[in-house]
């Protein structure tokens, strides 16, 4: 029973990845940057994201927080870059430690505490705004958001799905 079940598992989360690129290759041309590209990774980044925040709906919503604070504090590491550029290679490193410096202490305040999805976060945002040559701050911020729900969105069903459709999964 054991390895129908992890069989059944591994099927059902197949299922769901499967899905979630049917999803990006359906929405992908309504973005407003990208359309051509798709960004599965960051709904796959986000799956992953709610796995670590405690699969829980209240890890989840904590995730979705640290994903909106992480893309405020990329904008900021980008203004803060272009204010110290006369300071040449450390113009960005010094935008960095600033906001990091600041991100940290919201390891204090509950619900905005997941510092992990905080850095996720602005690891997709920066690659967007590397990569897509057309994104603005506000471009790369919605279509981010709207894959990241969509990550944790699936983080949540397939958590919940297996416990229903599954027997033995548990939660």
């Amino acid at each position: 029973m054991k390895k129908l079940s992890f069989a059944a598992g591994a099927a059902y989360t197949a299922l769901l990845a499967f899905i979630i690129v049917c999803i990006d290759k359906l929405i992908m041309g309504f973005m407003p940057i990208g359309a051509d590209r798709g960004f599965t990774y960051i709904a796959f980044v986000a799956w992953a994201v709610y796995f670590f925040s405690g699969c829980t709906g209240r890890g989840g919503i904590r995730a979705a927080i640290g994903y909106a604070i992480g893309i405020t504090f990329s904008i900021g590491i980008i203004l803060l870059g272009n204010l110290f550029a006369s300071l040449g290679f450390f113009a960005v490193p010094l935008g960095v430690f600033i906001i990091v410096f600041l991100v940290l202490y919201l390891e204090k305040v509950p619900w905005v505490d997941l510092i992990p999805a905080m850095f996720v976060a602005s690891g997709c945002y920066f690659g967007i705004m590397t990569y897509v040559p057309e994104a603005t701050f506000c471009t790369a911020a919605c279509v981010e958001l709207i894959y990241g729900l969509i990550g944790l969105i699936f983080g949540w069903i397939t958590i919940e799905g297996k416990a229903l459709f599954i027997p033995g999964s548990g939660k």
